[in-house]
C-alpha cells in the first residue's frame, strides 16, 4: 500500500487509522506548500489534489481522509461499533467529516491567512467554538465518541483535536473543553499515536508560507 502523506490534521488521522490496524505502508510525502499535490503524478491518485490518499496493491485509489478511515475499518473489521450503535456511530462521524474538520480549516484560514473579513473570523471561530461545545457536552461521562469502546470516531476526530492549541490558540486551545481534553490524553495513550509521531519526524516539508506557497494552497485566489 502507497500512503501521501503530509503533517496536517487529515494525513494524520489516516496515519493513526494506518497504524492501529498494523498495516505495512509505504510512506510517499506530499509537500502542498511546494504544490506536490497537483502534479499529474498525485492527480491520478487524487483527482480533487488533497492528501491524503491511499494506494492499495491492486491498484485501486481511495482518497478522502474520512473515506480511507471507514474503508479501512470496513475491509479489516476492526474499529467499528456493534449494530446497536451503528447509526449512533455514523452520525458523529460524519458530523467530524462535514463539521468539525472543515471548520476547523476554516478558522485557521480566516484567523491565519486571511484576517480583512471581521465577519469571516468571527463567523468561523465562533463555529468552531460552537463544535468543539458539542463534542465536551457529547464526551461528558463517556470515555469515546461513539459505542462503548474506541473507534473509528475517535481516530478520525483525533487529526483535527491534535491541532486544536494552533486552530484556537486566542481561545485558549482545549482548556474551556475539559471532557475533549481528557478523551485527547486517552487516545494519545495508543501505542499507534507514538508510532504516527515517530512517521511525522521521518519527513521535512516546507514551512514557509510564501508566495508559492499561498499559490499552491490556495490557487483559485490567484
Amino acid at each position: 500500500m502507497k500512503f501521501y502523506f503530509h503533517t496536517t490534521p487529515n494525513p494524520f488521522k489516516t496515519a493513526l487509522m494506518l497504524e492501529e490496524l498494523g498495516l505495512d505502508y509505504e510512506t510517499i510525502p506530499v509537500d502542498t506548500r511546494k504544490g506536490e499535490q497537483h502534479k499529474d503524478a498525485f492527480r491520478a491518485v487524487n483527482p480533487n489534489g488533497k492528501v491524503p490518499a491511499i494506494t492499495e496493491d491492486d491498484g485501486t485509489h481511495i482518497f478522502d481522509s474520512n473515506a480511507i478511515v471507514l474503508y479501512l475499518a470496513q475491509k479489516h473489521g476492526q474499529f467499528l461499533p456493534e449494530e446497536k450503535d451503528m447509526g449512533e456511530t455514523l452520525s458523529w462521524f460524519f458530523w467530524i467529516a462535514t463539521g468539525l474538520s472543515p471548520f476547523s480549516g476554516q478558522a485557521v484560514h480566516f484567523t491565519r491567512a486571511h484576517t480583512e473579513s471581521a465577519y469571516a473570523t468571527r463567523r468561523y471561530t465562533r463555529e468552531i467554538a460552537r463544535h468543539y461545545a458539542l463534542l465536551n457536552e457529547r464526551l461528558e461521562g463517556r470515555d469515546w465518541i461513539a459505542g462503548d469502546a474506541y473507534g473509528i470516531c475517535d481516530i478520525a476526530a483525533w487529526g483535527w483535536v491534535k491541532m486544536a492549541p494552533f486552530v484556537m490558540e486566542a481561545e485558549g486551545g482545549l482548556s474551556p473543553y475539559p471532557n475533549v481534553a481528557a478523551w485527547f490524553e486517552r487516545v494519545n495513550a495508543r501505542p499507534a499515536v507514538a508510532r504516527v509521531d515517530e512517521l511525522a519526524q521521518q519527513h521535512t516539508f516546507k514551512q514557509e508560507m510564501d508566495e508559492e506557497a499561498m499559490r499552491a494552497m490556495f490557487p483559485q485566489n490567484f
